[in-house]
């Protein structure tokens, strides 16, 4: 006669799925999404015109260039550093590709400029850390204030007009309710997510922020890995200067001191680690998009604006508290 093995019957989903709700980590994942969703619901509640398909365009076009530098922000806080930079030097590309139309150049010609100020600025700033050992937090505090002075001295200090029916276009049109500027962002935001996750240089750029000795020690150059990413994170604010004039029509060397705070404050809430080592595309693209809608959000239901910076500053305070649960 066989032995007969008899399997325990499976645990009944709800008691599982009420301890997930109730462990702090399953919310520091999912706090983005939670919070984009939660922030929905309350100003669509007080404002019935905010899901209304202008005030959504808005706020997608608005959170473009929130996402790409967020991005861009991601691998180097991946790599265990910090750009406190990329909101200049995107000011900064944005001057020069003012500075090349006002000079006659060809628009080709002036964006390619643009991208490659950026490019330059992070370049230097991951050469500076990496090759020159000094700490990520002055070099890219020094190139904040590098960038900003350049812009002044190359604007002197005036906005330049820049007329483009390229670039009008850009900031304007797009796929229904979808406008061009997000489209790209999205673009970009799929490229680094294959980048990062599905490649060995963002194996890589993890192992360098996960334990920079134990990457160097399996043959990995941590030196290089900086430079890449800091190149990386200053092109795309090359790129974010682009889209800035195609917003505005202009070039403007004044810098908005709040992106900056915006930028780390999305990459936090989107979980990334600020200790390097983890990462997520995903999560920074819904950290922006939540930022934005906070601010968006509060316009629409006549808040003053002084108490916007107060509202950023109590959810980064917030997701770095979750982010201690972590897992």
């Amino acid at each position: 006669m066989s032995a007969t093995t008899l399997e325990a019957p499976p645990a009944p989903p709800g008691p599982a799925r009420s301890r997930r709700l109730r462990d702090p980590a399953f919310w520091a994942d999912w706090a983005a999404l939670v919070g984009l969703i939660g922030l929905t619901v309350v100003f669509q509640s007080l404002n019935s015109s905010f899901l209304s398909s202008g005030n959504v365009q808005s706020i997608l076009v608005a959170s473009a260039i929130l996402v790409i530098l967020s991005v861009g922000q991601t691998f180097t806080i991946a790599t265990g550093g910090i750009d406190l930079s990329v909101a200049s030097v995107m000011t900064f590309s944005a001057v020069v590709l003012g500075w090349t139309f006002a000079e006659g150049w060809s628009l080709p010609l002036c964006l390619g400029a643009a991208v490659l100020a950026g490019l330059v600025f992070g370049a230097v700033n991951g050469a500076l850390i990496a090759k020159g050992r000094i700490p990520d937090f002055v070099v890219t505090l020094g190139s904040l204030s590098a960038a900003s002075g350049l812009a002044l001295i190359l604007a002197d200090g005036k906005p330049t007009t820049v007329i483009s029916p390229f670039l009008l276009r850009l900031s304007t049109q797009g796929v229904g309710i979808v406008g061009y500027t997000f489209l790209l962002a999205v673009v970009l935001a799929l490229l680094a997510h294959v980048l990062l996750f599905h490649t060995r240089f963002g194996t890589h750029v993890l192992a360098a922020g996960g334990s920079p000795e134990a990457a160097t020690a399996t043959g990995i150059s941590t030196a290089r890995i900086k430079v890449a990413v800091y190149t990386l994170s200053g092109t795309l604010a090359g790129l974010a200067g682009i889209l800035l004039v195609a917003r505005i029509g202009a070039s403007s060397p004044a810098a908005d001191t709040t992106m900056t705070l915006n930028i780390v404050a999305a990459v936090v809430l989107g979980g990334v680690s600020l200790l390097g080592g983890r990462a997520t595309i995903i999560g920074p693209v819904l950290g922006a998009l939540v930022l934005t809608v906070l601010v968006n959000g509060l316009t629409l239901v006549g808040v003053s604006q002084f108490y916007q910076p107060l509202s950023v500053g109590i959810v980064v305070v917030l997701a770095a508290l979750l982010m201690r649960f972590q897992k």
